[in-house]
């Protein structure tokens, strides 16, 4: 169990999107209300069905979307988030190094040589041989991909990540194996994850506590094992059902 440092706080959050030529309409948030802690350590899930609110509600968290109502609160510094779809996600005209080494060019504190050490040094940390520093993306597998993206996000050392969907797209043994890395990489270097998923299979095996989204609201939320063995909303008996 984490302890209670929160790295992030939702006060009644409600957020929603312009609509072309008029604006935001009146009723035309697609997260309403929501409220959470996430503390130091910790990976928390949230979990629902597509469309229900959650990547919305991570574009909130990172700043991609000012929230209509309510406050987000950091206390930690740069948070990144991990893509679902790792080809999206990667330059296909770039090298894994040139990938990796992108954000500190961007930050524009450190020197080349000290580029290189630390994108080395990240390799090292997400399991990827120094050897494909120089490969691109498409010579590379889903897993490996995967690790590029979870390296980028750890290149400027955030204290918090948003990891939406990340194992979505791998087969089951890469799932397994990415989660191990993103359970390591927590322990090691006290990382905190939002972790999105509609599969409670998944929420299951990497989350302490969890958060249930439904129409843009947040309907239950507990330790897995409370919503496992005694869901309270009809809704996460649903998702509980289409997991067995």
């Amino acid at each position: 169990m984490p302890n209670k440092e929160k790295v992030l706080e939702l006060c009644h959050v409600s957020a929603g999107y312009d609509l072309p030529g008029v604006g935001k309409k009146a009723g035309a948030d697609v997260i309403h209300d929501v409220s959470f802690e996430l503390y130091r350590g910790e990976i928390l899930g949230l979990v629902g069905e597509s469309g229900s609110g959650k990547s919305t509600l991570a574009r909130v968290i990172l700043g991609m979307l000012p929230p209509s109502t309510g406050t987000v609160r950091h206390y930690t510094k740069r948070p990144q988030m991990i893509f679902q779809d790792t080809a999206g996600s990667l330059n296909p005209g770039h090298t894994v190094g040139w990938i990796l080494e992108e954000p500190l060019r961007i930050y524009g504190k450190y020197d080349r040589a000290e580029r290189v050490r630390r994108v080395q040094d990240i390799m090292d940390l997400v399991g990827l041989p120094r050897s494909y520093y120089d490969r691109l993306p498409r010579e590379l597998s889903g897993g490996q991909r995967q690790r590029v993206c979870i390296g980028t996000a750890l290149i400027q050392r955030p204290g918090l990540i948003v990891a939406d969907e990340p194992v979505s797209a791998l087969d089951v043994t890469i799932q397994s194996q990415i989660l191990e890395l993103i359970d390591r990489l927590r322990r090691e270097l006290g990382l905190s994850y939002l972790f999105i998923s509609h599969d409670l299979n998944v929420i299951y095996e990497i989350c302490e506590r969890c958060l249930v989204m439904y129409q843009g609201r947040i309907v239950e939320q507990g330790t897995v094992e409370e919503l496992f063995d005694h869901p309270r909303e009809e809704y996460t008996r649903c998702l509980l059902e289409a997991a067995e």
